[in-house]
Parts: structure tokens; C-alpha cells; sequence
């Protein structure tokens, strides 16, 4: 049994389709792709895990449980965390107190929550800039700040929605540096991404959604000569 599987899952908005009978896992301390072109259905089947939309069908589970249709706080206390495509930040607050109301979760006493955040900030590599206003950091420091949030509820799922988009290069580098980290301590991370870059060379798995189905599940190598997968990013001939 994986630690996380959808199974069937579909997710309908009036008669509009977003996801189709979609099916995959996500073992602990692995790194999964979920890629496709605009409009595949990608942040449906996120929401539908993080808890923001019950599927219309099908079912998911966590180590066994089912977590689909509960709310986002529930499937928080279950062990799923995730990030947005744009970093949601308290601006007038520093990064390590907004990583510490993440960590308050679990841990009571602010001393104790500011000792986890400064931990995690110093994970995702931005411990010098604890006591900076979340505002005044940069679009890839507000990333890992928000990384750095997102796990200070202790996942066993690290949900992340496009962490790379709009990074130069070294900040792309910096940050594919971070999930390889989280993944070390043996969280699972789900990776919604266009940055191929990125997420291909460090990824165990990719799946790849186009207009709400599953077309492709496999190694990073397996969906790249995956026919199927080349028609969907450019084109039939």
C-alpha cells in the first residue's frame, strides 16, 4: 500500500469535467511530478487531496485512511501540508512568525513553535532572514518561506504548486536543493510544476494529466518518449 493513492478520483464543476477517473500513488519519501498542459485538470486533483474540493467520485487515502472529502484543517491534521502558485504571506509579520503559526499546530508554547520555525527556515535555507518582514522578501524567498510553513505542520504529503515558476536558474537550483532536502527526511512530495527542468531530473515518478485524464504514469525517462505525452505538450503532427 502507498502511502497516498487516488482512486477514480473525478471532479465535475457543473458540467464542466476537470478530472476524469484518475488513479495514482505517491510512496513516503518519494518526489512525484504531476505535470500537463493549461487546463489538464493539475490544481483540481491537488485541491481535491489538500481538501478544498470533495471529489464527485472516487476515493482517496492516506496510509489506508480516507481523507477525500474532509475539510483542509482535517486533512492538515492528517499529515497533508501544500503551497499555493502564489506565495500567501502575513507581510507585516517576519518569516519566522509566519512559519510559526503553521507550527503552533502541534506545538502549543511560542517558545517551542519559534524554536520549529527558525528549524525549518534553516531547512529551506532562509534562517538568516527570520526576523525580516515577510513583505520585503523576494518572489523566491517568500517560496521557501512558505515551504518552510507548509511544513511546520510535519507532513507526511508536502503538496507543492508550482514552487519554480517565474525562478531564474539559480534560484530554480536553489530550490530543487530544498525538496531534494525535504525529501531526505522522508516526506513525500507532489509536485504540480511546468518548470520541466526542475522537476524532471529529480523526480522517482511523473504522472501527466491533459484535459482531465491520466494519459502517462512512469519514470521521468518512460513519459518523456511517451508518445502520447509528446502530442499533448506539442501537438499531433
Amino acid at each position: 500500500m502507498s502511502l497516498l493513492e487516488l482512486h477514480s478520483v473525478s471532479k465535475s464543476f457543473g458540467g464542466i469535467v476537470a478530472n476524469k477517473d484518475v488513479s495514482f500513488s505517491v510512496d513516503a519519501g518519494q518526489i512525484v511530478g504531476l505535470i500537463g498542459p493549461n487546463g489538464a485538470g493539475k490544481t483540481t486533483a491537488f485541491n481535491c487531496v489538500a481538501g478544498f474540493y470533495a471529489p464527485s467520485a472516487g476515493r482517496i487515502t492516506l496510509a489506508g485512511m480516507t481523507i477525500s472529502g474532509l475539510a483542509p484543517e482535517a486533512c492538515a491534521r492528517a499529515g497533508i501540508a501544500r503551497t499555493f502558485q502564489v506565495a500567501r504571506t502575513f507581510a507585516s509579520m517576519t518569516a519566522c512568525e509566519n512559519v510559526l503559526t503553521a507550527a503552533l499546530l502541534h506545538h502549543r508554547r511560542v517558545a517551542s513553535a519559534r524554536a520549529e520555525a527558525l528549524r525549518w527556515l534553516a531547512l529551506v535555507g532562509i534562517e538568516r532572514l527570520a526576523d525580516r518582514p515577510a513583505g520585503s522578501l523576494t518572489i523566491s524567498e517568500q517560496r521557501r518561506m512558505a515551504v518552510a510553513r507548509a511544513l511546520a505542520i510535519e507532513p507526511r504529503v508536502l503538496l507543492m504548486d508550482e514552487v519554480m515558476a517565474g525562478l531564474n536558474p539559480s534560484e530554480v537550483r536553489a530550490m530543487v536543493a530544498v525538496v531534494l532536502a525535504i525529501r531526505d527526511r522522508g516526506i513525500a512530495c507532489l509536485i504540480v510544476e511546468h518548470v520541466l527542468e526542475g522537476i524532471m531530473p529529480i523526480a522517482d515518478k511523473i504522472v501527466v494529466l491533459d484535459r482531465g485524464l491520466k494519459i502517462a504514469d512512469g519514470t521521468p525517462a518512460e513519459v518523456s518518449a511517451d508518445p502520447l505525452v509528446i502530442a499533448a505538450y506539442l501537438g499531433d503532427e
